[in-house]
């Protein structure tokens, strides 16, 4: 069980990786079940109950670490749990992450992370915070990880450190002006990134980068779509007026995005702004001047806003999407009320309205925004 030699006059054990404090623990639990630890001596207890496969201190430990879990130290014990295997306790951790992005990266611990952990954690799709910031704090990781491999802190060395973990960050969900303030001149993209990226905000269509767009959304479930339609027809043609439909939902949900109909004519990419509208007060409550790119089938394709929109029950929005390019396929025998059931929640309904004005011929019955993507 110990590692070491057995002194022949004292009988010493040296155990030279454990602590003191934590293998008394150990031996206080083992011989009376007394579990004494605490902030200083958990982590080293956690060891030591792993090192022995002693799993119910371990559980212990494991459930201190759970009580005492917090923004500003989910980061450091995001890093012990993947250390020690601690799957329950990395998830905890990372749900702290997820609702309160901010403070998290705010806190100290954050730069001492891995880029293992900064990776999982830049993988989510689940945290609440701008795109923007969570670059700055990246780049704060970055210099702190130089300085850690003794590199100067420089624009090659910053992008050297973060490899993998900078493709992982969204710019296409910045603002123009927040990409310009910010990774534009950081140096730490090429002038060739910096292009493409600055022509994927301006340009229609819009090239392609090797970056997510996918948003953040600061929800928990599983994403859900509805779609009002029945049946798919042949030719739906654009001069510039926006398709519009308006409706109403039984319970609070966050939409972020649509579903919409592309060429009849075969592959072809469109220009397209999207937004929802608080009807009453006439206020856009979000938008995205983006594009999407169909195959020529009636299918939907995809298109999102840069972040979640919460929609409150009983008030009435307009869906707006404003398509650029040829004739495309549209809905047909539209419903007035569409379900969404889900097993572990409740049912979503969705009740639809013509809006008034000129809406490119969208209606309940016919048209275009067959489809809303939603987390409930």
């Amino acid at each position: 069980m110990f590692n070491g030699g057995m002194a022949t006059t004292s009988a010493e054990i040296e155990l030279p990786d454990v602590e003191p404090a934590a293998f008394l623990a150990l031996l206080r639990f083992l011989y009376s079940d007394e579990v004494q630890i605490g902030p200083e001596t958990v982590m080293t207890t956690l060891y030591t109950a792993k090192k022995y496969a002693v799993p119910a201190l371990e559980a212990h430990c494991v459930e201190f670490l759970t009580k005492h879990l917090r923004a500003d130290n989910a980061f450091m014990l995001l890093t012990q749990a993947r250390l020690f295997d601690e799957p329950q306790l990395a998830s905890l951790c990372l749900d702290t992450i997820d609702k309160s992005t901010m403070d998290a990266i705010s806190a100290e611990g954050f730069t001492d992370i891995d880029i293992d952990t900064l990776c999982a954690v830049l993988e989510r799709d689940t945290l609440s915070i701008r795109e923007s910031r969570l670059f700055g704090a990246v780049v704060r990781w970055a210099e702190a990880e130089c300085q850690r491999q003794q590199l100067p802190v420089t624009f090659g060395n910053k992008q050297k450190v973060l490899g993998r973990a900078l493709s992982l960050i969204r710019f296409p969900l910045m603002t123009i002006e927040e990409f310009a303030a910010g990774p534009a001149q950081s140096g730490i993209l090429s002038d060739r990134e910096v292009v493409n990226l600055f022509l994927h905000f301006t340009v229609n269509p819009k090239p392609k980068v090797d970056y997510i767009d996918r948003p953040r959304c600061c929800l928990r479930g599983k994403e859900c779509s509805i779609n009002r339609f029945q049946q798919v027809e042949s030719r739906w043609g654009y001069s510039g007026t926006s398709d519009r439909i308006r409706f109403t939902v039984n319970r609070r949900i966050s939409i972020v995005g649509f579903g919409l109909y592309g060429s009849i004519h075969g592959p072809t990419d469109y220009q397209v702004n999207i937004q929802i509208i608080e009807y009453e007060k006439n206020q856009t409550l979000g938008q995205n001047d983006t594009g999407f790119s169909c195959d020529g089938t009636a299918n939907t394709f995809r298109v999102m806003f840069k972040e979640p929109i919460e929609i409150l029950p009983t008030v009435c929005y307009t869906a707006c999407a404003t398509l650029k390019g040829p004739d495309s396929h549209y809905g047909t025998k539209g419903l007035k009320k569409v379900i969404h059931e889900s097993p572990t929640a409740s049912k979503t309904c969705f009740f639809f309205f013509s809006s008034p004005g000129n809406n490119n011929g969208t209606s309940i019955e016919d048209g275009q925004i067959p489809e809303i993507i939603f987390y409930t």
